[in-house]
């Protein structure tokens, strides 16, 4: 049984399948490990990104709320720095994935 998708955009019908947001109309198939590579890398890079940002405060709070210990102070610091050093991994990865697209000619994203 199919269900029928109609979009009406400025009175211009818009009828078939309609894309998701894969780009791939209906429904998102894992054939291959490929396949689940390319849905599961821009997962990864969410998840990271969130990371980034909850070690990013959580250092930020360890540094201010520190008080003059300088082993608390010091743990702040490195939540930080490891953060920035991850995040930095996260982008050269991300850029050398899109190299690779552009020179290899596949497409992860």
């Amino acid at each position: 049984m199919k269900i029928a998708q109609r979009l009406e955009i400025n009175g211009t019908p818009i009828e078939g399948p309609l894309p998701t947001i894969s780009g791939q109309p209906g429904v998102y198939k894992f054939t291959t490990l490929a396949s689940i590579i390319n849905a599961a890398v821009p997962i990864l890079f969410a998840f990271s990104g969130i990371a980034l940002f909850i070690y990013l405060v959580w250092g930020g709070f360890d540094y201010l709320t520190s008080m003059g210990d300088p082993k608390k102070a010091e743990q702040g610091k490195n939540r930080i720095t490891h953060a920035v050093v991850g995040f930095i991994i996260m982008f050269v990865a991300f850029w050398v994935v899109q190299v690779m697209d552009i020179f290899l000619g596949f497409e992860i994203f």
